[in-house]
């Protein structure tokens, strides 16, 4: 007979994220997540499988969770430009609340890892396309409402704005001057015009 599981599988992903985001991959031993997650080495293999097995879903949930808030916050934003600039908002306003400066995650996961992890590099890949194609239909919309110049390329002007969040994310591991962060959100803003 199958024993159950006497833990929350989601609270557990929450701790790993955390411990993975604080120590990075390469940082974070067997024995920091048995001691971090609070459950025994073979409940931890028998339901996440190895380290990295743990990491990749680890880095899938905070995709999915991030990345559903993103598309959440463009879906209630009234205005195309609004969107894009609550969502920069939104980006910086998280980054300067972690006192930690421990950056983005997924950002982080890229640098460390992305060059020689396959499985690492096609969840940063998919995200940054998540990104990039909200940004791209946020765009599109506020060009068909005449907000953002059309003679723009929106493409272009997705691929600029993506690479602006993933700016202010690694800025945010070395900077947590305000102004700062508004000078980049406020300049990218007048590309759209």
């Amino acid at each position: 007979m199958a024993r159950t599981k006497d833990f929350d599988e989601a609270e557990i992903l929450k701790k790993a994220i955390a411990l993975f985001w604080d120590k990075g991959y390469n940082g974070t031993s067997m024995q920091d997540l048995v001691d971090g997650l609070g459950i025994s080495r073979s409940s931890l293999y028998d339901t996440f499988g190895d380290k990295h097995q743990l990491y990749i879903k680890a880095l899938d949930t905070y995709q999915k969770n991030y990345g559903g808030q993103l598309c959440t916050l463009i879906r209630e934003s009234q205005t195309a430009e609004m969107a894009i600039h609550d969502l920069l908002a939104m980006v910086v306003n998280d980054l300067l609340a972690d006192k930690q400066q421990r950056g983005c995650f997924m950002v982080n996961a890229g640098i460390e890892l992305a060059n020689h992890d396959t499985e690492v590099n096609q969840l940063i890949c998919q995200t940054q396309n998540q990104l990039e194609d909200t940004f791209l239909s946020v765009i599109e919309r506020g060009q068909a409402s005449g907000e953002i110049s059309p003679n723009k390329n929106p493409l272009a002007l997705a691929r600029f704005l993506n690479n602006t969040v993933k700016g202010l994310q690694v800025s945010a591991k070395s900077s947590t001057d305000r102004a700062f962060f508004d000078d980049i959100v406020e300049t990218a803003l007048t590309v759209l015009v």
